[in-house]
């Protein structure tokens, strides 16, 4: 904190008491308009391709620019929030973020579409850590630090169905450009009320920018996404698909070395090394990853198999919100303090495990009621028990000078997680498919099933990333729960 005389040092925390939740509004709402930005635009797809008219071929870019662009970029953006501070990089995000989403809306062709859509990521690239770190220097109280985390696991686990939602009912009532222009409702709030509520955040001395270190994470990052992303449309034998991740293990490698190496580290390995943040990291990679088997596969089950209409599809997916938001709350606010995360981390893996096998019985005489909604519910109630404890765990305890880039690596690796587990769901249930249809005649009932063997596969693997997930997080995570350190994690400097 600044120095100042003894009257401003006794006024500072009554300012902080009162403003602090607002601030959990303002950071929420931006964590919100990052995350739904990966699922809102799912839905008007088909739109936005009839009206703009490009190809089957090119579609898939109006999705993987956004994570393209944010994946790659993410641990910078946490870099550049210890550097020039969080206020400002917040609010260069947000604005930042609604120009984005502003051009991408009034898109005229695709390119204009990518380009916008690119741009939204490397300003979410911004928002995502900032946010996380603002959360983690505001809310000190050890209960009230868990219920802020239970909000904010909330908004990040569920505002994947809530783009779903809002997607389908803003292209079915209004038109697909607004699942865009929305953001700047969004934006405006939160760039208001960052402005008002929160204060200037003083740099961290010492903190530099290695310019090594950035160009190959950065380039590391966007070849693997690449590549993954790549092999849904050339295959897994494309000299495009493998050459890109070849390149990206080999440029993480070399980043990895440097980081021993420089003075300024990018990302400090003892971000990563310690048990519970690394444990908490790979938690979020798989969740991510195994997330998509539902948010993706069940979406064209919804409406290519029973018929659904956008909006109705985006109703179905409420419960799963409801499941994660309850989970989250209760098990960050009432079952971490009391027992850590290592026994609610791999439960939470479990059930999600559970409700995706439950989902690999589906077919096309299932009912919503009957079939789909209890193992909705039981997969949300699992992933509420996971993204929530992760996030605070990956940032509890931590350095106030590591607090952005720590906040980065945990966004990056979900964000990474969610790309990489898109393009290998997609690819492996694709490749089902035509297997199912190998030697027979393609008649339209027979085209139905292979849809339904492609969802089943995708399924079964998104709980095999789960049930990994319970192994890996079960031996990492340490025992006990977290001890309250206030001088951990330090308030907002004033």
């Amino acid at each position: 904190m600044n120095e100042a005389g003894p009257p401003q040092a006794v006024r500072a925390p009554d300012r902080r008491h009162g403003r602090r939740w607002l601030i959990l509004a303002v950071i929420a709402t931006a964590q919100l308009m990052v995350v739904l930005d990966a699922t809102i635009v799912n839905i008007a797809l088909p739109s936005a391709q009839a009206d703009l008219g490009f190809s089957n071929e090119n579609r898939q870019w109006v999705v993987t620019a956004y994570s393209l662009a944010f994946g790659s970029l993410l641990l910078i953006g946490g870099r550049v929030a210890d550097l020039i501070g969080r206020k400002t990089t917040l609010v260069i995000g947000l604005a930042g973020f609604a120009a984005a989403s502003a051009l991408a809306g009034a898109a005229a062709n695709l390119e204009v579409l990518v380009a916008g859509r690119a741009l939204q990521g490397v300003f979410g690239a911004l928002l995502a850590p900032t946010a996380l770190a603002l959360l983690t220097t505001t809310f000190t109280d050890a209960k009230e630090r868990a219920t802020a985390f239970g909000v904010f696991g909330a908004v990040a686990g569920a505002g994947g169905g809530v783009g779903l939602l809002l997607g389908g009912v803003l292209t079915e009532h209004l038109d697909w450009r607004w699942c865009l222009y929305v953001n700047l409702v969004f934006a405006a709030v939160a760039l208001a009320g960052a402005v008002v509520l929160l204060p200037r955040h003083r740099r961290e001395k010492g903190v530099k920018i290695d310019l090594p270190s950035t160009v190959t994470v950065t380039g590391g990052l966007f070849a693997l996404v690449y590549g993954f992303a790549n092999a849904e449309h050339d295959g897994w034998n494309s000299v495009g698909t493998w050459g890109f991740l070849a390149t990206g293990v080999l440029l993480i490698t070399v980043f990895v070395r440097l980081q021993t190496r420089v003075a300024h580290p990018l990302l400090p390995l003892r971000v990563l090394l310690d048990r519970n943040r690394g444990a908490a990291s790979i938690g979020m990679f798989i969740s991510a990853a195994g997330m998509f088997g539902v948010n993706l596969f069940l979406t064209y089950y919804l409406q290519q198999t029973l018929g659904y209409s956008p909006v109705r599809t985006g109703l179905a997916f409420l419960p799963l919100i409801g499941a994660v938001m309850v989970a989250s709350t209760v098990s960050t606010g009432v079952l971490t303090p009391r027992f850590g995360p290592k026994p609610i981390v791999p439960v939470g893996m479990a059930l999600a495990a559970v409700g995706l096998v439950r989902l690999t019985g589906l077919d096309a005489a299932s009912t919503y009621t009957a079939h789909v909604l209890p193992p909705l519910l039981v997969f949300g109630l699992g992933l509420g028990m996971v993204m929530a404890p992760c996030m605070s765990a990956a940032t509890a305890g931590i350095d106030p000078a590591d607090a952005g880039v720590g906040s980065a690596s945990v966004n990056t690796m979900q964000q990474i997680g969610g790309s990489i587990g898109t393009a290998l769901l997609s690819s492996l249930a694709a490749g089902a498919a035509t297997s199912f249809l190998d030697g027979r005649q393609p008649t339209p009932d027979l085209i139905a099933r292979s849809a339904l063997e492609s969802y089943s596969t995708a399924y079964w693997w998104s709980a095999g990333f789960f049930a990994a997930g319970v192994v890996l997080c079960g031996v990492l995570f340490r025992r006990g729960a977290p001890v309250d350190d206030p001088d951990a994690a330090p308030v907002v400097h004033m």
